[in-house]
């Protein structure tokens, strides 16, 4: 798959079984889950797994830039997505609430969202009293 395509049926059901996975752990043993344990600690410890997870992703790209081996980054996205997808299941949402919200995003400049969501802020701080 090239980084372009969109998301293929496959991937889009790796994900869900993925999901489903998490969500299947959620009310399991924290000494025997990864997962049960991360959402056990609470919304701080994923977080932050998340925030370390993110570091990891740029350093592996910036190795990546310096001629390190590929592998390294997806394994570090991988790792991202996967913690990303806890939080997503302790909020009650899903791989496919991402998609789509990506969806929605489709044929719309970034510049142009990114300039439409700060006008809705400035909107909503000038209405409130």
């Amino acid at each position: 798959m090239r980084s372009n395509d969109s998301l293929a049926p496959a991937s889009q059901d790796a994900l869900a079984r993925l999901a489903a996975v998490i969500e299947s752990r959620k009310a399991g043993d924290p000494d025997k889950s990864y997962v049960a344990r991360l959402l056990h600690k609470g919304p701080d410890a994923f977080l932050k797994k998340i925030g370390e997870e993110a570091t990891e992703v740029v350093m592996a790209a910036k190795d990546v830039d310096h001629g390190a081996d590929k592998s390294k980054l997806l394994y570090e996205v991988a790792d991202l997505w996967f913690h990303s997808m806890v939080a997503l299941a302790h909020y009650g949402l899903a791989p496919a609430d991402v998609i789509a919200e990506l969806e929605r995003r489709e044929g719309t400049s970034g510049i142009e969202e990114k300039a439409l969501r700060k006008a809705l802020a400035r909107a909503t701080e000038e209405g409130s009293p």
